[in-house]
């Protein structure tokens, strides 16, 4: 597997490079990545539950107002 490319542009120069990341910088940017995605998991499960408690109290009768005053 290749490693994604890092851009440097120099503006004064106008130099641009293009090379690989390095380990470290590789290493880095996996974890954030991993993050990424846990913190995207984790907020689409709090998403499902709000909606999942929403509706079991939309079935019980209570109305909107109501079911928006017990969730704040």
């Amino acid at each position: 597997m290749t490693k994604p490319m890092i851009r440097i542009h120099n503006t004064e120069t106008n130099e641009v490079i293009d090379r690989e990341m390095n380990n470290a910088e590789f290493e880095n940017y996996e974890q954030i990545r991993i993050q990424s995605i846990a913190e995207k998991t984790e907020a689409e499960t709090k998403a499902a539950a709000k909606a999942s408690g929403e509706s079991k109290l939309a079935a019980l009768g209570l109305s909107a107002a109501e079911i928006a005053a017990l969730t704040k």
